[in-house]
């Protein structure tokens, strides 16, 4: 039988994973509809008000999908991690509250606004806008105090010290200072490097809708109109998340120096490191490799000779998963390589004015290749979660609370239950979100916009 402890983690890394799918698309899709209702406000023609509603359709199922399952995420804390629970419920809950008050009231009652407005045509276009302006800033803040959340327990200081805004009392973590905590420091690059990848796996979204209708042949303006938008701001943000991946690179190998040789397969400590590009790996040792000698240290430390700390600067019940921290890590880059790709041959097209051109060629691969972006997308955001979750390991809390010592005291068997309940009740959510946006998609856009090709 399988410990508890890695049933309760195996569920965690499910029940997160699965979550992890909304979030991002609501993050993106919700600036996108207060995009197109204030191009309505300001133009007050119809055709962004329709475009808006089909987009608020697929919004609202995401939502309706993405909040149970961030209730059972936040359930499982005490009910699988109980002694996690009782020693940092103080500082984590608190922020976990914030985050609720965000998610719940904040995004869920203006989206309910929108939803009557649009259906009802009794609220005015201008409380509309609000609304979908506080959905966009509400979804976004949720965000931040699930992200403050996560960075403390990457980055937590020293327990007292002087701007860690916590400390430990009679054996739990106790608040001393809310924002010394919020603002731990890889705060601002986490925040930064996640959302910004939830707006490109938007924009790749939006993009593989634009391209599964061209392919079908049809709502040609409305497509050729969204796909503008999702191109420009899709290869803007991809090129972007590279200098937020730096920055947060950086962050990790100064204060999580075990993760970053983790997901670098950094074996030992190296002067002059090389960038490791491919790999063949086990937890103990290189078996292949192929990198570009002394970048890894300019990149890291801004030095071609400058050294990088290695797994053997710590002992083997300090060192996370080598297999689980860079595969994910470096799969992770190859998508996002392969969207800039995408995202630019798109871009081409646009600037060459082939999109319309069904005889080209490139525009047939393009729309093939588009429609695989948006679950390309989701899968580097979740590469990129796992790496950052099993590279921390084996603490819970970094350096302060071992995962293996917060787990709840519960039978093996019952945790075995809670996750295949979890699972089933994650397949018959997941099978109604695919169902449900499938009758958005086929239905389509509003009838209202006037059907046209344009180059």
């Amino acid at each position: 039988m399988v410990s508890p402890t890695v049933l309760a983690q195996l569920q965690f890394y499910i029940t997160i994973g699965f979550h992890f799918i909304f979030p991002p698309l609501s993050i993106g899709l919700s600036w996108y509809i207060a995009y197109l209702l204030t191009r309505y406000i300001r133009s007050k023609d119809q055709y962004y008000k329709d475009q808006a509603w089909f987009w608020i359709k697929l919004f609202a199922t995401t939502v309706a999908i993405g909040i149970p399952t961030g209730v059972l995420m936040e359930f499982q804390f005490g009910m699988n991690w109980s002694e996690f629970s009782r020693f940092a419920g103080e500082v984590f809950a608190t922020l976990i509250l914030l985050e609720v008050f965000f998610a719940f009231f904040l995004e869920s009652v203006f989206l309910g606004v929108i939803l009557s407005g649009m259906r009802t045509k009794k609220i005015s276009d201008r409380v509309l806008w609000f609304s979908s302006m506080m959905v966009a800033l509400g979804t976004t803040l949720s965000s931040f105090w699930i992200l403050a959340a996560n960075s403390w327990m990457q980055t937590p200081g020293e327990p007292g010290a002087p701007g860690s805004g916590w400390d430990i009392v009679g054996d739990k973590a106790v608040l001393t200072n809310f924002w010394d905590v919020v603002f731990t420091p890889s705060m601002f690059a986490r925040f930064f490097h996640t959302v910004n990848a939830c707006l490109i796996a938007s924009s790749f979204f939006i993009i593989a809708i634009s391209c599964l209708y061209l392919l079908k042949d049809r709502h040609h303006k409305f497509t050729y109109d969204t796909l503008k938008v999702g191109l420009v701001v899709g290869i803007f943000l991809s090129i972007l998340q590279g200098f937020f991946g730096h920055w947060q690179s950086t962050i990790v190998a100064t204060y999580q120096p075990a993760k970053f040789a983790a997901q670098e397969g950094l074996f030992e400590t190296t002067s002059g490191a090389p960038l490791v590009i491919f790999a063949i790996i086990d937890d103990s040792k290189v078996i292949f490799e192929i990198g570009i000698p002394y970048l890894l240290s300019l990149l890291t430390w801004g030095d071609p000779n400058a050294t990088v700390t290695g797994l053997d600067a710590f002992s083997l019940e300090d060192r996370p998963s080598v297999l689980l921290s860079f595969y994910p890590f470096h799969l992770m880059v190859m998508i996002g390589m392969f969207l800039v790709g995408v995202a630019a041959l798109g871009v081409y097209l646009l600037w060459k004015k082939r999109l319309s051109d069904q005889s080209f060629i490139l525009r047939k691969w393009f729309l093939r290749l588009g429609v695989l972006t948006a679950p390309l997308a989701l899968i580097a955001i979740n590469l990129g979660w796992i790496t950052a979750e099993s590279g921390r390991q084996p603490w819970i809390i970094q350096g302060i609370r071992r995962t293996a010592d917060m787990a709840s005291a519960a039978p093996g068997e019952e945790v075995l239950f809670s996750l295949l309940t979890y699972i089933l009740t994650y397949i018959v959510l997941f099978i109604a979100w695919i169902l449900v946006m499938g009758r958005i998609f086929k239905k389509g856009p509003s009838t209202n916009i006037e059907e046209e090709v344009l180059g």
